[in-house]
């Protein structure tokens, strides 16, 4: 039997996934697995910029009653929250897509210099089944510009290590007081289709 591909029509505009291929409609079990992991890390503040591919994981958040959700304008103001949290006495995680790491490389001196955990949860585009030629090279150097900026990186690219590794980042993270970045797949979330 062939697969069948799922519309979901979300912020204006229609996504289609496929099943076996990762869904951000919390299908595979990512997001609660990345979920439940914030949790057991003590993770109390959630930064986040709207996107699609953290649908799912940013709703899980919301209705947890020990998480804050925060709404940015800006991925960079996520980078000034953690920090904030963290000398507050909170942890922190900040959500953001592929295209917003550009937005951060300044503010991640904050990180290094100052000696500041940082969890960054990337939703990646521009690498497996992209359509959208504009994010190709931002999502092809994601990795490379997050090591200049001093940041610890890792993949995820299985649903079954969602949990596993989110936690084993968040410990380097939160143990060792440094920016570790977490980059979920394209593969996993789901190429998107912009269809008329």
């Amino acid at each position: 039997m062939a697969a069948r591909w799922t519309l979901v029509e979300r912020d204006g505009a229609r996504h289609t996934s496929r099943p076996g291929q990762g869904r951000s409609d919390g299908v595979s079990g990512w997001p609660e697995a990345i979920h439940g992991a914030l949790g057991e890390l003590g993770v109390r503040q959630v930064a986040y910029v709207p996107d699609a591919g953290h649908t799912r994981l940013i709703e899980l958040c919301r209705s947890d009653p020990a998480m804050r959700p925060v709404v940015l304008t800006t991925e960079e103001e996520g980078v000034a929250l953690a920090a904030g949290a963290w000398l507050g006495g909170q942890r922190a995680v900040l959500l953001m897509q592929s295209s917003g790491v550009g937005n951060c490389v300044n503010m991640l001196a904050l990180n290094q210099v100052c000696r500041l955990p940082l969890l960054v949860l990337v939703t990646m585009r521009g690498e497996w089944g992209e359509f959208n030629p504009w994010q190709l090279p931002m999502g092809q150097s994601v990795a490379r510009v997050l090591k200049l900026a001093g940041a610890v990186v890792e993949r995820l690219d299985k649903a079954e290590m969602a949990g596993e590794t989110v936690a084993a980042a968040g410990r380097i993270a939160f143990e060792g007081q440094l920016p570790v970045a977490v980059l979920i797949g394209q593969r996993l979330i789901g190429a998107k289709s912009f269809l008329r």
